[in-house]
C-alpha cells in the first residue's frame, strides 16, 4: 500500500538559473524527507513513532526509480527523474530532491508565488516500504527501505495526515485492502472475524447504528499479531 509522509521545508530554494542558451529555469532544492529522525505517527491502531533510517531510499534510486514532482500529489508533472529534470539523492541528513522547474508553465508560477508567500511550506513524498521493524509492543516502527518507483515528491499546502483519530473498520474498509494487497486472504478473513465480533458488540451498544464500525483500539494488539 502506498504511504505518504510530510514535513516542512527544509534546506529548499527556488532560485532562477541561466540553462546557458540564454534562456533560464527555476531550480528547486530541498528535503523530501529526513532521516533518522523520530515523529509522532497514528494510524486506526493508534500511535506510534517512526523513523525512516538512514540508507533507506539508496536502493530504489540507484535503481533509477522513475518519480515526478508535483503539487499536492497531483495535477502536471513539473519535473521528473525519467527525463533527468529532477534528480534524487540521499545523503547524511535525508532525501535530497534538485528539480528544474519550467517558468513558462502556469503551474510553477503558481508554485512561486506560493512559495514566496510562504503559503506552501512543507514537501511530502510518496512511497512503498520493503522492509520495516517493528518494537515488540508496536509503539515504534522503523523504515530500513522504501520504494520511490512511480510515487512522486510534492510541495504541498499541509501535511494532511494519513491517520485518522478515533478511526473504525468497516467490512467495505477490509475488503478494500485486500483488493490492494495491504494483506492477505487468510489475513483478511481473520479481520472479519473480529469484525463480525465487534459489529455485534456495537450493535448492543447503539441499535439503530445504519453502518456500524468496530473501534480498533481494542484490536491494535491482535491486528499488528498478523503482520498488517
Amino acid at each position: 500500500m502506498a504511504e505518504t509522509r510530510q514535513r516542512p521545508f527544509e534546506g529548499m530554494e527556488l532560485r532562477a538559473l541561466d540553462n546557458g542558451t540564454g534562456g533560464a529555469h527555476l531550480r528547486f532544492t530541498g528535503y523530501a524527507s529526513v532521516t533518522n529522525t523520530p515523529y509522532e505517527m497514528e494510524d486506526f491502531l493508534g500511535a506510534y513513532i517512526e523513523r525512516i533510517m538512514p540508507g533507506a531510499f539508496t536502493r530504489s534510486i540507484a535503481e533509477g526509480a522513475d518519480v515526478p514532482f508535483k503539487i499536492n500529489h497531483s495535477g502536471m508533472t513539473l519535473a521528473r527523474t525519467k527525463s533527468g529534470t529532477m534528480r534524487l539523492a540521499e545523503d547524511s541528513r535525508g532525501l535530497h530532491v534538485e528539480a528544474d522547474l519550467d517558468p513558462r508553465n502556469p503551474d510553477v508560477l503558481s508554485l512561486q508565488s506560493a512559495m514566496d508567500r510562504r503559503d506552501i511550506d512543507e514537501m511530502s513524498f510518496a512511497f512503498r516500504v520493503n522492509a520495516q521493524t517493528w518494537s515488540p509492543d508496536w509503539s515504534q516502527r522503523e523504515i530500513t527501505e522504501v520504494d520511490l518507483h512511480k510515487g512522486d515528491v510534492s510541495a504541498v499546502n499541509y501535511g494532511a495526515n494519513p491517520a485518522t483519530t478515533g478511526a473504525v473498520l468497516r467490512s467495505r474498509d477490509i475488503a478494500l485492502l485486500h483488493a490492494r494487497g495491504a494483506i492477505s486472504a487468510e489475513q483478511a478473513e481473520a479481520l472479519m472475524r473480529m469484525f463480525r465480533q465487534g459489529e455485534a458488540a456495537h450493535s448492543e451498544v447503539d441499535p439503530e447504528a445504519q453502518s456500524p464500525g468496530v473501534d480498533l483500539s481494542r484490536f491494535a494488539q491482535r491486528l499488528r499479531a498478523l503482520n498488517f
